[in-house]
Formats: C-alpha cells, sequence, structure tokens
C-alpha cells in the first residue's frame, strides 16, 4: 500500500480516538437509525475526510427507493453507504439490500454500516451479480496505535478514493485468494517442480503429472478450493494472464526480430 500521509494519518487517528468512546456510548444508550446515520455522516467527514456538504448525501434516491448516504467526488458517485441502527446486527439480508443498492445503480463499492462495524463490499456486475466483503471495521476493537488498523481505515479515505487504493487492494486480495492459489498449485509449471522434487526422493520410482494432479486436487486442497463459481473464475484469470504473458513475449520477440533485421547494412556492391 502506498504511505499514507503524515497529514491524513494524524487526523484518523485523532478522530479514532474521539469517535471510540463516542460510538460506545451511542451504543449503551442504542440510538435509532437516524440518529446513528448523523454520526456514521460525523464519522466520514471527520475520519474518513470527505466534505460533510459537497461530498456527503444523505437519502440518495435510487430506482423510487433512498440509500442512506452516498459518497460524491467531483461530481461521480463512488461510494453507496447503507446506515442501520448502532444496535442492529448486520445481517445478511441488509447486506443484499445495500448490495441491490448499488447494482441498481452501477457503482462498484457499497458500505453497510451501524456505525460501530463498517463492512466494505465490491460489487461484480456479471451474471449473478456478485459481492465481495473486503474489509470488515470494527470501531470498538480498532486502535489508534495499530499500523494495521489505520491502514485498514486509510482504505476508505477521501484520500484513497483518489488513488484507487480500494482497486489495488482488492486486486491484491483476489491473486492472495485460497481459489487463486490453488489454480496456481495445479498449473503444469508447478506440477513439474513437484515432479522433479519427489524424485529426488526416490529416484527409481516413476512419477506421472496427472498422478500428482490427482494427488493435489483430491487429498492436498480442500474441495471448496478447486471447485464451484469462485474456483473456476480463479483458473479463468489464471488462463487469460498466462495468454497475455504469452502474447506481450510473443510480440517482443517480433518487434527485437524486426529491428535485428533493420539494423543489417546490406551488402556492399562487388566490384566488376
Amino acid at each position: 500500500m502506498a504511505k499514507i500521509p503524515t497529514k491524513v494519518e494524524n487526523r484518523i487517528k485523532d478522530a479514532l480516538k474521539r469517535y471510540k468512546p463516542v460510538i460506545e456510548q451511542a451504543k449503551a444508550r442504542d440510538i435509532g437509525e437516524a440518529d446513528t446515520s448523523t454520526l456514521v455522516k460525523d464519522i466520514l467527514a471527520d475520519l474518513f475526510g470527505y466534505d460533510k456538504y459537497t461530498e456527503i448525501t444523505a437519502e440518495y434516491q435510487i430506482k423510487g427507493t433512498y440509500c442512506d448516504l452516498a459518497i460524491k467526488m467531483e461530481g461521480k458517485l463512488v461510494l453507496l453507504i447503507e446506515v442501520k441502527a448502532i444496535g442492529l446486527e448486520l445481517k445478511e439480508a441488509y447486506v443484499k439490500q445495500a448490495v441491490d443498492y448499488a447494482a441498481n445503480q452501477g457503482i462498484e463499492w457499497v458500505v453497510l454500516t451501524n456505525a460501530a462495524t463498517w463492512q466494505v463490499y465490491k460489487i461484480g456486475f456479471g451474471k449473478p451479480i456478485t459481492n465481495d466483503l473486503l474489509i470488515t471495521l470494527n470501531f470498538l476493537t480498532l486502535d489508534p496505535k495499530s499500523e494495521s488498523d489505520i491502514e485498514a481505515l486509510y482504505l476508505l479515505s477521501r484520500e484513497a478514493q483518489g488513488k484507487s487504493l480500494l482497486d489495488e487492494y482488492h486486486e491484491q486480495k483476489q491473486a492472495l485468494s485460497k481459489y487463486c492459489i490453488g489454480a496456481i498449485l495445479l498449473t503444469e509449471p508447478i506440477l513439474s517442480v513437484v515432479r522433479r522434487e519427489l524424485k529426488r526422493l526416490s529416484p527409481d520410482v516413476k512419477i506421472e503429472l496427472e498422478e500428482i494432479h490427482s494427488v493435489i486436487s483430491q487429498e492436498v486442497i480442500k474441495r471448496d478450493v478447486i471447485e464451484g463459481e469462485k474456483a473456476i473464475e480463479a483458473a479463468k484469470k489464471l488462463s487469460r494472464a498466462a495468454n497475455r504473458a504469452l502474447r506481450a513475449k510473443s510480440e517482443k520477440t517480433s518487434v527485437d526480430n524486426t529491428a535485428s533485421t533493420d539494423s543489417v547494412s546490406p551488402p556492399e556492391a562487388q566490384s566488376e
């Protein structure tokens, strides 16, 4: 992740210290949804850095209904925020409601929060619509002295939105997902490395790649890692990346060969 500007880091730390007891008191009083929404709006401004009057919109209308809050930057809608009362657990039904709002508006990022807990989702516009829970922030347990906690908060800040850091973080999480790593483990280059190491252990034993593939897929890796929609998508993504690398290598070779041909001077005409 890019280094957090000192001014932004100090703002996040100071606001976190200030709002933790406020959130604890609000939870103890079991405030309603309207008051929770006001608290969330204050946190968006004071901690995350959004302008309360020009960038935070309340009751954003979406196809005849309303999302509690929305973030607009330079006139572009970048984030939808669905707020529930601080005493409510963020149930799956609320997640679906928030995701439906984002899907109807064509927005990739949505937050579901009750002020104490913040859940950040990335929306995928395939068929069916998907949502990935990227970040969960619990303000009651966040530590202003924790570097990882401050980095997690920074991802949702105004400054990070301007740098598309949420998208970068999502890409990183995708690359390190168990589905992507599982798909890599079953590729021929990795299976070949495993066979080479096994041959060192048992030089006289004949081992085929198919046998290694079978053992890894059936006994080493959990079934859900290599089966299902996410596993299939990871395998497709890996295949696309490999094809792009091959095309780039082929294009580079073609350019190098052309350059090499162009650099060869024509032979001088022989004297009669």
